[in-house]
């Protein structure tokens, strides 16, 4: 058996909704980097699954196809020492003159196939369609993508049109290609549920493994789906022509999400109602089994030794994903590929290992049925000029030299194995037991303000270990202090959440506000780099003077028009000067929803007492949801991230307006908020008129609005009892 080896892959879907195309290469622009294939050749992949998508070469008709794309990108993969697995539909519906119930969809892309096998016929692995069964379900049983059906017949029809088409496909590829392999992925869950629903689960285990099924030609009389699949529609011919001519795959593609696994449940009751649903006979819930049944997943080595017993075939893990915050991403991967390293000293011929989603992913939190600019980042971090690499591309270095990843936040539980994950259905209504967290801290100062209880909030929910400290604990202005708890703690980074906050006070008290904010974070810088630790720091708008007229980026130079700002400017070229690799982050206006005392806080809080509320007119920032920072310095830290950084949520409103949003929001009345200058409530430090803050490299903080509804309705869920920032 081969060494286990490192592929990767780009989410490249161009699925249909109604009359538009949603196409993921285009919203990561890779469709217009072609130096993007280098960044993946460096990180150690060895094959790569890549798009020559149908949808994309044959729009409008089929005779008209533009090569230009492809020839350009797998003439580089193939100069680069890469090997591609050529995709020719990804969850999609065929172009316009087609579709996944056409009954020449099959026919069509054959022809197809072979148009690109004749254009390339050095390439010798293929997934003409990528998840066969997935792809019909979600088109023509549940109608989330084009034709937007709703019953078995349409799901049968697509999946044997498909099934049909990669037979098809083959056969014309392998006349061009004799060596030509099919690399077959399908998503593989494993459905699991309450005593009521074993037929129904029972039916889903079987229905899971149908793509390769058919393929292999084991869907004859005797399979316990045949006669489901001749009631709705499928031919007893059809299904006899697979039997007696099979296409079995080369590789069984095996795609698995922490949602593949499902767990149905009749009592309704207990479940939301968004999860109800049902297959005429019975109503049930049907929801993530990672989320509501105690005994968790099945993991990645359970679903490849099931493969691998049942078919006897090569098998590998195809798409290795998880939309998620960096630690856990890398987490699962680290997961999947020791899940593959055990399923094959158990005897199991696992011959890959695919970082999936190197770019990212957009609005797979809505199935990509909307356009809502949802991104969940991969490898690389597209949200810039440059794609980012984030933490997981060294991880994905790692395995693929043949190292075992070793970042101290690797030592802690993925959330899919802490208690807290159980939030539906019996056990979601038991108050979990708390998280076990191992491995190195990360220290935190500030332990008493609004961001030192915020990051220990968000780093118990993402299982990392914290060790907060106050300031009679450790004064960050004494280096004996700071180096004495660095020894003591051993933790892997700092962040300090410390300093003076009083911006109006500053101006009589220049001194105290000088000695926190920046000899403590330049004893702190100091102290890092004689430790040899990562610092995050933070900074302010108010180190600049308004007068810009645009969004202020990180490369605008500081002039600060009070002693606060520039504190905060002095404190950030120290800290540079002495620690070039520290974070520092540039921030503004926070709300959120765990101190009493932030603007959106008191403004909700006095109209809903019926009282007047004033707010500045003539001051625009950046108001700045906490949750979302926190979450994102964590991720720049996790990174590996330094310099200056621009945090604050997308959007610019005067406080007034910002006040109005906030109203709408939560449903109170906005004509209780009152406009007024900046002078009326704060003296006597000078605020710049516009301190709006934008960024050159990458706005990783979602837009303000989506963090206006965030806020209310967490707040809203807070007076129940319940919390909307406890799950992923």
């Amino acid at each position: 058996m081969t060494d286990l080896a490192l592929w990767g892959g780009i989410e490249c879907t161009v699925n249909r909704v109604g009359p538009c195309y949603f196409d993921q290469t285009v919203r990561s622009g890779h469709a217009a980097r072609v130096a993007d294939l280098r960044r993946f050749a460096d990180l150690g992949i060895s094959v790569i699954r890549y798009p020559v998508l149908w949808e994309r070469v044959a729009p409008h008709a089929f005779g008209a196809m533009d090569w230009e794309w492809p020839d350009a990108r797998l003439a580089r993969i193939r100069a680069l020492g890469m090997t591609p697995i050529v995709g020719l539909v990804h969850h999609g519906s065929g172009p316009r003159y087609t579709s996944l119930v056409d009954d020449r969809f099959a026919e069509l892309l054959g022809r197809y196939a072979r148009a690109v096998a004749e254009r390339y016929p050095w390439v010798e692995d293929w997934t003409p369609v990528n998840e066969p069964l997935t792809t019909a379900r979600f088109s023509a049983l549940y109608g989330h993508w084009y034709p937007h059906a709703r019953d078995d017949g349409s799901f049968v029809r697509a999946l044997m049109n498909q099934v049909r088409g990669i037979v098809l496909a083959m056969r014309e590829v392998r006349t061009v290609n004799a060596r030509a392999r099919l690399i077959q992925t399908e998503d593989l869950g494993r459905p699991s549920g309450s005593p009521a629903l074993r037929w129904q689960v029972a039916m889903e285990r079987d229905r899971r493994w149908l793509t390769w099924d058919l393929l292999t030609g084991r869907v004859d009389r005797h399979h316990p789906l045949h006669q489901y699949l001749v009631k709705a529609g499928a031919s007893e011919a059809e299904l006899a022509t697979l039997v007696d001519e099979p296409c079995p795959p080369d590789v069984i593609g095996v795609n698995y999400y922490l949602t593949s696994d499902r767990w149905l449940d009749d009592r309704l009751e207990v479940y939301p109602s968004w999860s109800h649903g049902g297959n005429g006979r019975i109503a049930y819930a049907d929801v993530e089994a990672v989320r509501a049944r105690p005994g968790g997943i099945a993991g990645h080595e359970r679903q490849l030794v099931d493969a691998w017993r049942r078919y006897g075939l090569p098998v590998a893990l195809t798409e290795v994903h998880l939309g998620c915050t960096r630690e856990e991403q890398m987490r699962w991967l680290v997961a999947a590929w020791t899940a593959a390293q055990t399923a094959r000293t158990g005897g199991v011929d696992v011959r890959a290992v695919t970082t999936w989603a190197l770019l990212g992913s957009y609005d797979w939190n809505s199935l990509v049925t909307e356009a809502r600019g949802y991104y969940e980042p991969g490898a690389f971090d597209v949200r810039a000029s440059v794609p980012r690499p984030t933490a997981l591309s060294r991880v994905v270095m790692d395995l693929g030299a043949g190292r075992r990843p070793d970042h101290p936040v690797l030592q802690g539980d993925g959330w899919w194995e802490r208690p807290d994950r159980l939030v539906f259905g019996p056990a979601g209504r038991t108050r979990p037991l708390p998280n076990k967290l191992s491995g190195p801290p990360l220290l935190i100062t500030g332990s008493r303000g609004t961001l030192g209880n915020a990051l220990r909030r968000v780093c118990e929910k993402r299982g990392l270990a914290t060790h907060m400290v106050s300031r009679a604990e450790m004064d960050i202005c004494d280096p004996q202090a700071v180096d004495a708890t660095i020894r003591r703690v051993k933790p892997w980074a700092v962040v300090n959440a410390a300093g003076y906050v009083r911006v109006d006070a500053a101006e009589s008290d220049r001194d105290a506000c000088w000695r926190d904010n920046v000899d403590g974070a330049v004893n702190l810088a100091a102290s890092c780099r004689r430790h040899r630790l990562q610092l995050v720091t933070f900074s302010s708008d108010l180190v600049f003077d308004g007068t810009a007229g645009r969004p202020y980026t990180e490369e605008d130079t500081p002039e600060a028009l009070n002693v606060y700002g520039a504190a905060k400017a002095e404190a950030e070229r120290r800290v540079l000067d002495i620690s070039p690799a520290a974070l520092v982050i540039r921030t503004s206006a926070f709300f959120g929803p765990w101190d009493d005392f932030n603007f959106a806080t008191v403004a909700l809080r006095t109209i809903a007492g019926g009282a007047p509320f004033r707010a500045a007119a003539d001051y625009t920032v950046s108001p700045t949801y906490v949750p979302d920072l926190v979450n994102a310095v964590l991720d720049l830290l996790l990174d590996g991230e330094g310099g200056i950084w621009h945090l604050a949520n997308e959007g610019a409103a005067t406080w007034f307006e910002f006040g109005q949003m906030l109203a709408r929001a939560a449903d109170v009345p906005q004509e209780l908020i009152e406009p007024c200058s900046w002078r009326d409530i704060w003296q006597p430090a000078v605020r710049p008129p516009y301190s709006v803050l934008g960024t050159v490299r990458g706005q990783v903080l979602g837009p303000l609005d989506a963090a206006v509804r965030m806020y209310t309705a967490e707040t809203t869920a807070a007076l129940h009892g319940e919390s909307r920032l406890a799950s992923f």
